[in-house]
This record gives C-alpha cells, sequence and structure tokens, in this order.
C-alpha cells in the first residue's frame, strides 16, 4: 500500500478533529476516574489533599494518557490493561505543570489562578512533589494487571523519560535564567525533543505498544515519530500563546513576559537588524518582574515583522507532515481499529487544536 492510501484508509470514517474528540473524551474519563481512585484512597491531609486534586480536576486535553491506550489497544491489549499507566501518565503531568508555573512565574493555568499564586510556592511545590510521588502507586499496580516484568519496562521507560524531561526544562530555564542569546533553531528542537516531545508523545506511545504487544515491540522505533509529533505539538503551544483566541487557557503573550526562547523569538532575532537585536538582548536580560507590557509590545512587533509566526507555522506543518510518513510506516502492518484512526487522526489535530 501506498503512503497516500495508508494514510487515507487511516483517515477514513468521522473527520479527524471529530474522531479525536470523541476518543480524548472516552479515555480520558477512564483515566481521569482512575486517578480519582487514587486520590479517594489518600488521608487528605490539610495542606495538601485540596492542592494535588486542583489541577487534575480543572480538566484538560487528555492528549498523553489517551495516546498511550490507544496505542495498547491498537497493539491489541484491552482499556484496563493500559488505564493504570495513562493514569499514571495524567499524575505527572499535573505535577510537572504545577512545577513548572512555579518556575515560569506562570499566573493563569486552564484559565484559572495558577496552584501557587492561590497558596504560595511552598505549599504548590509540595503538592507537585506528591501528586509525581503517587504516580508511582499505578505503576506499582501495573504488577497486578500486565505482569512483573512487563510492569518493571514501563518503570524503566518512564526513568528514562524523567531523565531527558528534566534535561530538556534545565536548557529551557538556562536559557532564559542566563539571557543565552545564542541559542539556534536546532538548540530549540533539540530542548522540545527533551522537554515536551520525550513526555507528550514518545513516552505513551513506547509505553502503549510495550503494553499492547507484551514486549514484542522495540519501543525504539517510535523515537522519530514522537520527536516530529511532539515538537509540532509545542510549536503550536506557543504559537497559541500568541495567537489564541478566548478558550486559550494560560496568559496571553506569557511566553514573552518569561522571555521564552520559543521558534518565534529566536528567528526573530536573527532576522533583526544589528541595532534592534541589542534591543531584544536587553529586553530579555530583564527579569520577568521587571519587563513591562512595552517590552513586550515591542518584541511582539519584531516577531509579525519578521514573519515569525508564519515561518513558525510552516515548520510545524513540515513537522505534521513528517508525523505522517512515520506513521504510514510504523502502522502500515496493523490491522485497522479506531484506536489506529485516531493515532492518524491525532497529527494533523495537533495544528487544529485551540
Amino acid at each position: 500500500m501506498s503512503l497516500a492510501e495508508t494514510l487515507a484508509t487511516a483517515t477514513a470514517g468521522p473527520t479527524s478533529s471529530g474522531l479525536v474528540g470523541e476518543v480524548l473524551e472516552e479515555y480520558g474519563q477512564a483515566a481521569r476516574a482512575t486517578v480519582e481512585r487514587y486520590f479517594d484512597a489518600d488521608n487528605r491531609s490539610p495542606y495538601l489533599h485540596d492542592l494535588v486534586v486542583d489541577y487534575p480536576r480543572r480538566g484538560g486535553k487528555m492528549m498523553r494518557s489517551s495516546l498511550c491506550i490507544a496505542q495498547a489497544r491498537a497493539y491489541g491489549a484491552s482499556l484496563e490493561k493500559a488505564v493504570l499507566t495513562a493514569a499514571a501518565i495524567e499524575m505527572l503531568h499535573n505535577g510537572l505543570l504545577i512545577h513548572d508555573d512555579i518556575q515560569d512565574a506562570s499566573q493563569e493555568r486552564r484559565g484559572r489562578p495558577t496552584l501557587h499564586a492561590m497558596h504560595g510556592v511552598p505549599l504548590a511545590l509540595n503538592a507537585g512533589d506528591m501528586l509525581m510521588l503517587l504516580a508511582l502507586r499505578p505503576l506499582m499496580d501495573n504488577v497486578d494487571e500486565v505482569g512483573g516484568w512487563l510492569a518493571i519496562e514501563v518503570l524503566r521507560e518512564t526513568e528514562i523519560m524523567a531523565r531527558e524531561s528534566a534535561e530538556g526544562q534545565a536548557l529551557e530555564l538556562g536559557w532564559r535564567d542566563l539571557n543565552d542569546t545564542t541559542v539556534t533553531e536546532a538548540d530549540y528542537l533539540r530542548m522540545v525533543l527533551k522537554k515536551t516531545a520525550w513526555f507528550s508523545t514518545i513516552y505513551p506511545a513506547r509505553v502503549g505498544a510495550l503494553i499492547g504487544s507484551r514486549g514484542r515491540v522495540d519501543p525504539g522505533v517510535f523515537m522519530h515519530f514522537g520527536f516530529f509529533l511532539g515538537a509540532a505539538f509545542q510549536i503550536q503551544d506557543d504559537l497559541l500563546n500568541l495567537v489564541g483566541d478566548e478558550s486559550y487557557g494560560k496568559e496571553r503573550n506569557g511566553d514573552l513576559y518569561e522571555g521564552k526562547r520559543t521558534l518565534m523569538l529566536i528567528h526573530a532575532r536573527g532576522a533583526c537588524s544589528a541595532a534592534d537585536r541589542a534591543i531584544f538582548d536587553a529586553l530579555l536580560a530583564a527579569p520577568r518582574e521587571r519587563r513591562t507590557a512595552e517590552d513586550v509590545a515591542w518584541l511582539r512587533a519584531a516577531i509579525e515583522r519578521h514573519g515569525s509566526i508564519d515561518y513558525a507555522r510552516k515548520v510545524a506543518e513540515a513537522l505534521v507532515g513528517a508525523a505522517e510518513f512515520e506513521y504510514a510506516r510504523l502502522y502500515a502492518d496493523l490491522p485497522e481499529s479506531r484506536d489506529k484512526r485516531f493515532i492518524a487522526a491525532l497529527i494533523p489535530w495537533v495544528l487544529e487544536r485551540s
């Protein structure tokens, strides 16, 4: 079957956004229900329990946990075999969000004030720690669900992902805090591979395939697919921070206030004159609390003036095309299924979402 025929077959049926919405709702509910089981078993410690459950109960797209379940089912497992790992992914994700918001001094998450803005940094930090530690429970309970050997393999994948994610976060924070102006587009993509793609797409695809195939599939084959999909997802996330509509749940232009080295910022700085580049660097050198609305407006105008938003969109579209190529190569021999169609539909959806 040709590449075009494979993609046409895989995306047949409901529209991509319709199918993705259906599956995210179904699998998201299953993952949330499992997470709530662990919350219900908690001893409801004061100053902790209410903070731990806050972000998970705000909702979210549930892409990571749903991709894990869909991968497992596409390879032949039941939802029950994958839902514990999916629940762990949700706990890890929300714990990392709490920490990210503290590190970025963000003020809004999913349409509401960030946890540290409401309760202070020490309590929020502790709640993020607890969420990530709590994720160990479903991963350990996998021993009874998928067997000891496979549970250990999922734990190994989790440790690899955690290390990669921490290294990626360190790159982004280091560039900002030390005002590194030498960051290139290749550097940005390397950071995105580690910080975003490993946790958002590579890890869910790898552990889902491990569970579904009972270890017969080499998880390493999903590296390129996960990178292309995850990088497109991150660039779209960065774009939404600038151009998202009223449904966008985080602080508008927050990346500029934080001085994040996004693809648009790197591209615009590289296209500037020497005089404007000096202004760029001076504005980025200021700490967030001293970066004014006028500073952010200047940075945004430079991004728009140099066509950096359109440039980033084109890069994201190219990455989506590469992800579609990898999908056709990896999934061609799998039996047709709703889960296989969902994974195919997820690829264009990462750019369609708002």
